[in-house]
């Protein structure tokens, strides 16, 4: 297929290039905000490509792990201009955000006693925890539509939860039952009509697969290959690298599903942050375009700034945020390169579909952890681990509960259900609140 025929019209590549700083620059609202404003700018704007092929990447994105709207631009972007093309948009998409993330994970880092700053991020805490029930509220709506999706989620939950399970674990076990259920009963997770046709479309696209994978691979490692040669295998920066690696390979549901996971290995296991620095940095990454996922960047900016040496404190935060946001981003165009050529085959397996909508309705779960474990640490001024066997739980009194912030989440709640305020004029309007709720 020619790009004539992908596309209503063609555009320069100059063209191109400002409109895809641009979607960088105005990509607020996390993924569903991201995908609506490319949708207006590429489609019924420019109609650089029609509605079946926008729409035609985009679950192609959704099948690949990483953030969907990242690869919706890269994958874009390739359709229109090729290698370069794919680059430039998938690039440009992150990059302001980065820049905007960097400079707040900086004021942060250095700013941490001001009083403004300090209230502004109390604030900011009770409009996570509201964000995040929003986000499973939203999700649960649109992923569990039969019992069986409602089962897996509850399963998920209580998997991570109470067993204290792997993240990747959880989301291998869901995909596997979406295999399964897809070929005996496709209703009951919402696949009817999926043909399980595999189609043929020679072995060049082999060797486009293993040339890109090649190529990705390569890129991808080299930075943490560099850090473990001069550095040492025991340096916080290989950590950073080999943690978010592993990362960007199960990042399945999007940025809401990894984060639980991804927080606790952060404070319980490598130690680089507490958990209400964990949801400064969500509420951070809030506020920036560009993916939601952003939010590594300033978990590896804080865990090397923290053990800086050989380096400086700042050089170290630097290189922190830089290789925490390759190792993260370079996979996600990686997939979207090697995965193209076979996006008819993608789409029509009933497996692979059943597959990625059971992880979707496991991903509720998972949110739902994250939603009760940041409840727990922005609500209660102690929480405690306990261990009985297998399980696991939160100990904590109840009535520690931080009245302020209670009455300031409340507040964010109404915002965002009653009013159906903007993600960004929720945090403005609670970080000014959180202002005079410190002062007081």
């Amino acid at each position: 297929m020619t790009i004539a025929e992908q596309t209503t019209s063609r555009p320069s590549f100059g063209e191109a290039l400002k409109v895809w700083f641009k979607i960088g620059c105005l990509s607020f609202g996390g993924p569903a905000g991201q995908i609506a404003l490319m949708h207006r700018i590429l489609v019924d704007e420019k109609k650089w490509i029609d509605e079946p092929r926008f729409l035609h990447a985009l679950n192609f994105s959704m099948l690949l792990p990483g953030p969907e709207a990242t690869q919706l631009a890269t994958y874009v972007g390739w359709l229109l201009h090729g290698l370069r093309g794919g680059l430039t948009a998938g690039i440009l998409f992150v990059l302001p955000g980065a820049l905007v993330m960097l400079g707040l994970s900086l004021l942060y880092a250095y700013g941490r006693g001001v009083g403004a700053i300090d209230g502004a991020l109390f604030g900011i805490k009770a409009a996570v925890l509201v964000i995040v029930v929003e986000a499973l509220i939203r999700i649960g709506k649109r992923a569990l539509k039969s019992w069986l999706m409602v089962a897996l989620a509850a399963l998920a939950f209580v998997g991570i939860f109470f067993l204290n399970l792997p993240f990747p674990l959880v989301v291998a076990a869901a995909g596997l039952a979406g295999v399964v259920v897809a070929k005996a009963r496709p209703d009951l997770i919402g696949i009817n009509g999926v043909s399980d046709t595999v189609l043929d479309h020679g072995t060049n696209r082999w060797r486009h697969a293993v040339l890109a994978l090649l190529i990705g691979l390569t890129l991808w490692w080299a930075p943490v290959a560099i850090a473990a040669l001069t550095l040492g295998a025991g340096h916080v920066m290989v950590a950073i690298g080999l943690f978010f690696s592993k990362l960007a390979v199960v990042t399945f549901g999007g940025a809401y599903a990894v984060l639980a996971y991804m927080a606790q290995q952060a404070v319980q296991t490598h130690h680089w942050m507490t958990a209400p620095e964990m949801v400064d940095g969500l509420g951070l990454a809030e506020t920036t375009p560009g993916p939601l996922i952003l939010v590594t960047q300033f978990v590896g900016f804080l865990a090397a700034f923290r053990a800086p040496a050989p380096f400086s404190p700042f050089a170290a935060g630097l290189l922190g945020a830089a290789l925490t946001t390759w190792v993260t981003f370079v996979p996600a165009i990686l997939w979207i390169y090697a995965g193209a050529p076979f996006l008819e085959d993608l789409r029509a397996n009933k497996r692979l579909t059943g597959a990625l909508a059971a992880i979707t309705a496991a991903v509720v779960g998972v949110i739902l952890n994250l939603s009760v474990w940041f409840a727990l640490h922005v609500l209660f001024g102690e929480v405690t681990e306990r261990h009985a066997g297998i399980l696991r739980w939160y100990a904590f009194d109840p009535a520690a509960i931080d009245q302020r912030i209670a009455v300031l989440a409340a507040t964010a709640a109404i915002l965002i259900f009653r009013f159906h305020r903007s993600l960004i004029e929720v945090i403005g309007v609670m970080a000014l609140l959180g202002m005079v709720a410190h002062m007081s």
